[in-house]
């Protein structure tokens, strides 16, 4: 086998976790709806976060490999009052953000399996089956079947992409009226949709604890470039997914009259016919199994993620040593996994059946503390805690500055919006 390629297969697994991941909500369900709703016209919104968010994503790589520990460890040798917000932060969103996964992953299983009448209780039996997976560490294994669904999907999605660009958008239907984009639901749904394009900024920490991960499980360590590399693909590709889905939902839905369901389960199924009525009926198994099995992924990076960065933080914060290990740890990992499962649980109930109205309040959630993250990231990888060698060069600095500033900029503009409503 050529080094080259040995060296990459070695690297890879967590920018493959971070597209899982940013590949569920962000695309299959913001972005359709963008393209529904408001046609190309929001293409320019989504290039532009993917770009100004990007230096923040793969500062959680750099900084694990250049110091072989997470970004979560350097929130705290900025001061433990920046570990303490980050504590905060992660506190306040996950549970909606679960949440908000978690209820679009149980629309595509009830659509795969013909099921419609569980509603939320889908939700709960799938929690059930990822916390299940989590706590006897069986995701390895699953993990290298959700990479082979993930390619199914991916050649599922340039295929349906290619037949539509090929059919040109439909005809609007007669008296369609565009959706005005500056307005308070336009700009309301703008920041939604660019809080999660391609994903939230706290699962920066989250690839630098996958990093780590990796290493031990490979038992090699990377060099830098090439741990920036196997993210940088990665990036691209979901960025890559993102404009093919908007173009998706704007060719197939924009101008037909029609608005997208908000019942998770009738969210889905019209998903899985974008794809089916493009591709063709013979798909509809494919497509529907691909789908559940991506979002599925998506859930259990979630439970992963917030589970290993809440406990790496409460080692940090309320542990002498800083680190809980051999059965401790494993207990403490299983605990936070069920308390996030009945949080999520909690808010899933409270939402009922708006889907939109749920997923809308957790990616605007993670826009409005974006900022925050984006700063101390920004911070750990251009100062004293980071070897000169290892800091990003100076279009990654003026990327991350411009970046800080749409994201403040942005986020200001949302607090005034609801002061002022």
């Amino acid at each position: 086998m050529n080094e080259k390629l040995s060296r990459f297969i070695k690297t890879a697994g967590p920018g493959i976790l971070f597209a899982s991941t940013a590949i569920g909500v962000s695309h299959l369900i913001q972005s359709t709806r963008a393209g529904a709703d408001f046609g190309l016209l929001i293409m320019g919104f989504v290039i532009l976060a993917m770009i100004l968010k990007y230096p923040f994503f793969e500062y959680g790589s750099r900084y694990a490999n250049s110091t072989q520990t997470s970004i979560i460890d350097g929130y705290k040798k900025i001061g433990k009052p920046a570990l303490w917000l980050y504590f905060i932060l992660i506190i306040t969103s996950m549970f909606f953000v679960t949440g908000a996964v978690g209820f679009v992953t149980a629309g595509f299983f009830e659509n795969l399996f013909g099921i419609n009448y569980l509603g939320e209780w889908a939700v709960v039996i799938l929690f059930i089956v990822c916390v299940v997976i989590l706590a006897i560490g069986k995701y390895n294994a699953l993990d290298s079947l959700i990479k082979i669904v993930a390619i199914v999907l991916l050649v599922s999605t340039v295929t349906a992409f290619i037949l539509v660009l090929y059919n040109g958008p439909i005809e609007p239907v007669d008296g369609f009226i565009t959706k005005e984009l500056i307005t308070v639901s336009g700009l309301f749904f703008l920041l939604a949709l660019m809080g999660w394009m391609p994903a939230p900024l706290e699962i920066s920490s989250w690839n630098s604890l996958w990093t780590l991960e990796r290493i031990k499980q490979s038992k090699y360590t990377p060099k830098l470039k090439e741990t920036i590399f196997e993210f940088k693909l990665t990036y691209l590709i979901t960025g890559i997914l993102a404009v093919m889905f908007v173009t998706l939902g704007s060719y197939i839905f924009f101008g037909s009259g029609e608005e997208l369901p908000n019942n998770n389960a009738q969210f889905a199924n019209q998903v899985v016919t974008l794809y089916t009525g493009t591709i063709g009926n013979w798909s509809h198994i494919i497509i529907s199994a691909s789908a559940f099995a991506i979002m599925f992924g998506t859930i259990i990076a979630v439970f992963d993620g917030y589970s290993r960065s809440l406990k790496r933080t409460i080692e940090l914060l309320f542990t002498k040593n800083e680190n809980i290990e051999g059965i401790k740890s494993r207990i403490l990992y299983v605990v936070i996994l069920l308390i996030i499962a009945i949080g999520s649980l909690v808010i899933i109930f409270q939402f009922g059946d708006n889907l939109k109205a749920l997923v809308d309040f957790a990616t605007v959630l993670s826009f409005v503390v974006a900022p925050i993250i984006a700063i101390f990231n920004f911070r750990l990888v251009t100062g004293k805690f980071l070897p000169k060698i290892n800091h990003p060069s100076t279009i990654m600095k003026i990327t991350s500055v411009a970046g800080i500033v749409f994201l403040i900029g942005f986020a200001l503009i949302f607090l005034i919006m609801k002061i002022t409503s």
